[in-house]
């Protein structure tokens, strides 16, 4: 019997209408176009698992009515059908026949954080465990004695076995796998300190001891946890940008055959000298020349140039550019792993090297305060011992020491306080990715700005419209309606002025503009070389001078269009505040040098470096790293990303394109560029809480060290001490909470409202 035989357990009851229909529906938005009514849609069969079982799904799904051919991809489990037709076929139901379950393929589906769920239950776990040995602890403090002191004790300590072994495993391991390798970190204190306080404690019961340290050391677990939890949610959000490719590139593209047969491939099966068909509004897969066609292509997110650019047949194009207004048919020139973005690929992960040497403050004290505790409690357990000779009144104490030095407040005083920023923050319309980031911005001398996108929006927008007859304006929205390039969405948002004749035919010429016809005229909107074929004759008149996009009615200009690309709102406010923070500003751009200086000059930048590669603005970072100064990047393209990958901390809008805000360590919401003195401003505070938060931690120990020294800690006061520090660092962390509220409050409306705080205040 073959191992792909039906079962009745396996199979799939998709028969019935209400089971079908709607799954088909899904089906159908989810496959591929191939052209010439020719669908493929890709299924993920998780039980295939032999050649026989991708015999059998091949044959049945041939068999069906307007199916062209299926393939099974063992390795993937993936199933790729080709078929025609306006409804789908029921392969699905042929699969539950064959007793194969199947689901749309995703080859890309979001992973659970496995840690971050580890640490709440973890938290849970020595929380619960806290609060009810702290309620046994109570009542041996207020005078429980003999066998009833005793049962509270055993208790206490069955209750605290799944807190250690469970909660207290994740520093455990960190701690082991520290010391295997011949180093310290935070995690070892804990990890020694919790350990000899349980067995003390453990021992204490055992021979009927009056103290016990089991509320001490389930306490410390749980307040480490907090601050552990917190400090993860914060550098996870902080994902490799390089993952961030994978949304930017295209999946697949669809494949000319030799014999005129179309497939689509997945964009890691593509090989050079395929030919590739790459319609209007898909991005380019791989590297290629072009080999048929003619389009407008937008380059931005790769050169930063803000015009998109006409390309014609024997033209090179790199992967990741978006084709914006013709069909085009071109040759791969390279696989996919060594085409563009490959390269950005390699670029960012030298970037990300570079920044993974930097060292956060709690870490740089961690690495001295280790030591200095065992020191500290190795030397207490030898004075003690020389003075008295008990071996049990010497390690107590030695413990006590470890307890109550406990890294509580040292593990809560950065992520509270970065934990608080991130909030105020985000209320103004600003998301921190990463915690570090924070102290990062803080420490920052040089902005360095991209310009399209960041400085500017990347969105052309109609300057002379005030200027041109309402009537032939509507006449140019209604034509550029039917057209994705950036200049016919600029005049498109003018539709709407009621009389105008009615459009016949409309045209898109790709690098030329669109040709659209009424009952008796022919209009162009585009270049004006070729909208305008008549104005060497007359009739060009005052429309001589406005730029080179046109609107002509029967060859003679009568409308010209004069764009610019809109600057972010307070830009200039934004830089000039930068710049009394001491903070210099600089600005890197793969655009032109006249549109670069036309930004520069009106923004107050006083230098500027244009037309650059992405990896020339990376090599720009680096060389004024080298000169000792902390960069600040903030840019928006494909092309900044290794840049900020490279620069010590980095900015990113909202409209960026992913790859970017995944490369970024903050990412601002509105588009205010007022985001980002106000980050670097709340960043500073947060530093100096910071700071303040480790002298409060140096202080408590400087204290409480002397009283466990000399002997005087029992389990009450090492309780509360420990409680007492982990909330005066709490609690000053908060101060940041009521930051600037007013001011916040303040720019966030006029944001929201459209008008600049500046405006206002004038």
């Amino acid at each position: 019997m073959s191992c792909c035989a039906p079962s009745a357990e396996l199979a799939l009851d998709l028969t019935s209408t209400t089971s079908v229909l709607p799954f088909s529906q899904e089906i159908r938005l989810a496959s591929r176009s191939l052209g010439d009514n020719l669908w493929q849609t890709d299924l993920s069969v998780p039980t295939v698992h032999c050649a026989a079982c991708i015999q059998a799904i091949e044959t049945a799904l041939g068999r069906l009515d307007r199916v062209e051919g299926a393939r099974v991809n063992l390795s993937t489990k993936r199933v790729a059908i080709r078929w025609r037709g306006d409804s789908v076929p029921p392969f699905v139901a042929a699969l539950g026949r064959l007793g194969f379950q199947a689901h749309l393929f995703e080859a890309d589906a979001d992973k659970k954080d496995k840690t971050l769920a580890e640490l709440i239950r973890a938290v849970a776990v020595a929380g619960f465990a806290a609060g009810n040995i702290m309620l046994l602890s109570v009542s041996v403090w207020s005078g429980a004695e003999g066998a009833t002191r005793d049962l509270f004790h055993w208790v206490s300590a069955l209750i605290a076995i799944p807190a250690l072994t469970f909660a207290g495993g994740i520093f455990f391991r960190s701690a082991w796998n520290a010391l295997r390798h011949g180093r310290m970190n935070m995690d070892v204190p804990i990890a020694v300190g919790v350990s000899l306080a349980y067995a003390m404690s453990l021992y204490e019961t055992i021979n009927h001891g009056d103290h016990a340290y089991f509320d001490a050391s389930v306490s410390l677990l749980f307040f480490l946890l907090i601050g552990r939890t917190l400090d993860h949610v914060m550098r996870e959000r902080a994902r490799t940008a390089v993952k961030g490719l994978s949304q930017l590139a295209a999946r697949g593209a669809i494949v000319l055959r030799g014999d005129g047969a179309r497939d689509y491939l997945p964009v890691g099966e593509i090989e050079p000298g395929m030919h590739l068909l790459v319609a209007a509004g898909e991005r380019v897969p791989v590297d290629g020349r072009i080999i048929r066609g003619a389009s407008d292509l937008d380059c931005s997110l790769v050169s930063g140039e803000s015009t998109p650019k006409t390309v014609t047949s024997g033209q090179q194009v790199q992967a990741g550019t978006l084709n914006l207004t013709g069909p085009l048919t071109i040759e791969a020139t390279a696989a996919a792993k060594d085409s563009f973005l490959a390269e950005m690929v390699r670029l960012m992960e030298a970037a990300e090297g570079g920044r993974a040497h930097y060292r956060r403050i709690a870490d740089r004290v961690s690495a001295l305060y280790a030591p200095v505790v065992h020191l500290t409690a190795f030397v207490t357990f030898l004075g003690w011992m020389a003075v008295t000779g008990d071996w049990h009144r010497a390690v107590t104490i030695a413990i006590a020491v470890l307890i109550i030095t406990c890294p509580c407040a040292l593990g809560l005083a950065v992520p509270i306080v970065q934990v608080v920023a991130a909030r105020r923050l985000f209320e103004a319309g600003v998301m921190v990715k990463d915690g570090s980031a924070i102290e990062r911005l803080a420490a920052i001398d040089i902005a360095v700005f991209d310009k399209t996108g960041t400085l500017t929006l990347g969105q052309p927008r109609l300057v002379n419209a005030s200027s041109i007859d309402p009537a032939m304006l509507a006449m140019a929205a209604d034509m550029a309606a039917h057209s994705r390039h950036p200049f016919s969405k600029a005049i498109a948002a003018f539709a709407g002025f009621a009389g105008q004749p009615k459009l016949e035919a409309v045209s898109e010429h790709p690098g030329l503009g669109i040709e659209a016809t009424t009952a008796d005229s022919t209009w162009r909107l585009g270049r004006r070389g070729w909208a305008g074929w008549k104005a060497r004759t007359g009739g060009e008149g005052k429309y001589g001078g406005y730029g080179g996009t046109v609107l002509s009615k029967n060859g003679r200009i009568v409308a010209s269009f004069k764009f610019e690309d809109a600057r972010r709102a307070d830009a200039k406010a934004a830089v000039g505040q930068l710049k009394d923070a001491g903070v210099s500003v600089e600005m890197l751009s793969g655009d032109t040098p006249d549109a670069c200086g036309d930004v520069a000059r009106i923004l107050g930048i006083d230098r500027f470096v244009s037309a650059l590669l992405p990896s020339e603005k990376a090599e720009r970072i680096e060389v004024l790293t080298k000169a000792g100064h902390k960069v600040l990047m903030v840019g928006d393209g494909l092309n900044d990303t290794p840049a900020l990958g490279a620069a010590h901390v980095s900015i990113a809008p909202a409209t960026a394109a992913d790859i970017g805000r995944n490369a970024a360590d903050f990412v601002f919401l509105r588009e205010s560029l007022s985001a980002v003195p106000l980050a670097l401003d709340v960043s500073r505070k947060a530093g100096r809480l910071i700071r303040q938060n480790i002298a409060i931690a140096i202080i408590y120990n400087a204290v409480a060290v002397p009283i466990a020294i000399f002997g005087n800690v029992t389990p009450l006061i090492a309780a509360v001490a420990m409680s007492a520090s982990s909330l005066l660092v709490i609690g000053n962390g908060l101060r940041l909470q009521g930051f600037r509220l007013a001011e916040l409050t303040r720019a966030s409306s006029a944001t929201h409202s459209g008008i600049h705080p500046s405006a206002r205040s004038s």
